[in-house]
């Protein structure tokens, strides 16, 4: 059964992002980089993902001339699916690195699990971060930006990981008697829930960065 819905719940990602993904062929953001958060937003978020983008991420569509009516709440919103893209694309990327490559840290893969994906979720955070604040400012140049890219996504990309780490540990030690592989579906359905408790622990980080102006509004 639960390989089951691990499948639907997959099926439904996949289809959400695809949907984002046409639409933004035809509609492409203003800012680059949000042509590939909303998609990707949409592989954990499904329906919710393919909502927002319609009602907020639209609003950006270079060949669309829509009033820009957000608040705060949703403004941040869209900063912290913007933090959460690159982490999601990491850890993503992380899962067959240590799987392939047989890693473990003190015997166990989970902890190398959290070592690699940190890494790899730290490192496109922060590309993702670059190409939302150089492209506005090229005047300051390359490692400014790079620093003020760190400076802006650091403590909401930490407060991902503690979400969905958290979440791992406890599909780890808890939930199953033998954790799921990452060639079952039921393994990505794990990480889709990962991936929304890691944006619902990083939305407040995003929200006490944009009020102390270390970090703007998308």
């Amino acid at each position: 059964m639960l390989a089951t819905i691990s499948w639907i719940a997959l099926g439904i990602g996949l289809l959400c992002s695809i949907i984002i993904i046409v639409d933004i062929i035809k509609h492409p953001q203003m800012m680059k980089v949000m042509n590939f958060v909303w998609p990707i937003n949409g592989w954990f978020f499904g329906p919710f993902a393919l909502w927002t983008y319609f009602k907020w991420g639209r609003l950006k569509a270079k060949n669309l001339d829509l009033e820009d009516n957000r608040g705060r709440p949703s403004k941040v919103f869209v900063s912290t699916s913007h933090c959460s893209s690159g982490c999601t694309l990491g850890d993503a990327l992380g899962v067959p690195i240590v799987v392939l490559g047989g890693l473990t840290i003190a015997g166990s893969t989970l902890f190398a699990h959290y070592a690699v994906e940190f890494i790899l979720a730290y490192v496109f955070g922060i590309i993702f971060q670059f190409y939302a604040i150089h492209p506005m400012n090229k005047d300051q140049g390359v490692m400014k930006s790079i620093k003020d890219a760190v400076k802006a996504d650091s403590f909401s990309l930490i407060a991902f990981e503690i979400g969905m780490f958290g979440w791992m540990a406890i599909v780890h030690y808890v939930l199953f008697t033998t954790p799921p592989h990452p060639s079952e579906p039921t393994y990505w359905f794990m990480m889709q829930i990962a991936m929304i408790l890691g944006f619902l622990t990083s939305y407040p980080a995003n929200w006490f960065l944009v009020k102390k102006g270390i970090k703007e509004e998308m």
